[in-house]
């Protein structure tokens, strides 16, 4: 048995004008897949396996619900917890456009006015993820580092 290996050949389109096309031929690719559904399933059988400490005396935090507990007592905590999940699920939408736009590449076969418009909600996806990170970057930047907002609670979310 051989090594799992991905082959580039050239072959030629068209024998006038000498034009040459890459075609990618896979070699073992069902061993590839299976080594890698093998990997991510050890990594899923560990986390999923893995104790769960038990919290017997916390303190009351707020309202517990089925997404974790929410703090409403401090204003302040409570703030931090709503832009913690508002910047997890832009970050959700956003990898769901990319591989949207990614289908719509892939799917295009030729097609320019489709090809383009996956190119650009592409674009536009990246740089809405981009500039969500950087938000909360610049954010805690201005407000902890520079103004010292934490001195007033501001800095406890």
């Amino acid at each position: 048995m051989g090594k799992s290996q991905i082959v580039f050949r050239l072959y030629r389109r068209n024998y006038e004008k000498s034009s040459w096309s890459v075609k990618i031929e896979t070699i073992y690719m069902k061993k590839i897949i299976f080594g890698l559904v093998l990997v991510l399933s050890l990594f899923a059988i560990r986390y999923t396996l893995s104790p769960t400490p038990a919290f017997a005396q916390l303190e009351d935090c707020g309202i517990d619900t089925a997404i974790g507990c929410i703090p409403v007592a401090d204003t302040n905590q409570f703030m931090g917890w709503i832009l913690g999940w508002a910047v997890g699920v832009g970050g959700g939408i956003a990898f769901l456009l990319i591989v949207y736009a990614s289908f719509m590449i892939m799917t295009s076969q030729g097609d320019p006015t489709r090809l383009k418009a996956g190119q650009e909600l592409l674009t536009s996806a990246i740089s809405g993820l981009i500039m969500l990170i950087f938000s909360v970057f610049i954010l805690k930047f201005i407000g902890i580092d520079i103004l010292g907002l934490d001195q007033w609670g501001f800095g406890k979310l």
